[in-house]
């Protein structure tokens, strides 16, 4: 059967990342892994790979014949897969941090229907935190209801980010750095963006922004916006694809400044070397 409600959908994607994330401790207590870098020096383990397979084998049971837009499997389809049905998961959001035996890693499991993404779970193993969200059910950690902090202005606004693996694409990012660094109260970089957006949606950090990929940002974007937060993007999203699945120029903060936030980003942007 693959007609089942949001609720549903929403428990049995939380059994699957759980699941996934058991397999993943695992991995990591053996230590008996390899790891290789793919294209733009993407660290990526055969943890990772085993790791997209159960989770793809679990949907298949569940929901056959679903598409699934995985980072291991089927990367190339990327914003081109027009499926009214997708399944977008990251098996191992942080890689580098598990391989390096950090904790901020994640399994970010999203779902969306023509174009809009309306489930979204990320589990976080080493951390012991589940985060789920259903379009109009509201967002939860454990369990327990979520929102985002009450910041409303710059000056009190924590902020999260990330940076690409492609050295070169990291220079013209230092302009956007130096105006939070000046503007707000301070950044942090933690490596798994599905976990930052999940850090805005309960209120550890009043904003974050980067550009990533969209197995990185789809579960945690419903998270994020169904717990109350605003999500965006800097620029135009093109016409042709949907705005929950565009990975480019991420906004996610508390409502009370995101309006500030964009602009300082903007701006920062516009600003000549």
């Amino acid at each position: 059967m693959s007609d089942h409600t949001l609720a549903a959908r929403l428990e049995i994607t939380i059994a699957i990342a759980e699941e996934a994330g058991q397999m993943i401790i695992k991995a990591r207590e053996q230590q008996d892994f390899a790891q290789r870098l793919k294209k733009d020096n993407e660290l990526v383990t055969d943890v990772d790979v085993a790791v997209d397979k159960l989770i793809s084998q679990r949907l298949e049971e569940h929901f056959p014949g679903e598409a699934r837009l995985s980072e291991e499997l089927a990367p190339e389809s990327a914003v081109h897969e027009a499926a009214p049905k997708l399944w977008v998961v990251d098996p191992i959001d942080g890689t580098v941090n598990f391989a390096q035996g950090l904790r901020h890693v994640a399994v970010s499991i999203g779902w969306m229907e023509e174009g809009v993404a309306k489930v979204g779970v990320v589990h976080a193993p080493f951390l012991g935190e589940t985060f789920s969200a259903a379009e109009g059910a509201g967002a939860y950690c454990n369990g327990q209801p979520i929102q985002p902090s009450s910041a409303d202005s710059l000056a009190d606004t924590l902020v999260g980010t990330g940076f690409p693996y492609r050295k070169e694409e990291r220079k013209h990012l230092l302009k956007r750095l130096e105006a939070v660094l000046f503007e707000c109260q301070d950044i942090r970089r933690n490596g798994a963006a599905a976990l930052d957006i999940c850090d805005v949606a309960c209120g550890r950090l009043d904003a974050y922004y980067e550009s990533v990929s969209p197995w990185d940002f789809v579960a945690g974007w419903v998270i994020a916006r169904e717990a109350g937060a605003r999500v965006g993007h800097l620029y135009p999203v093109p016409p042709a694809v949907p705005e929950d699945i565009y990975p480019d120029h991420l906004i996610v903060t508390a409502p009370g400044v995101y309006d500030a936030m964009a602009y300082l980003l903007l701006e920062a942007d516009q600003r000549k070397s």
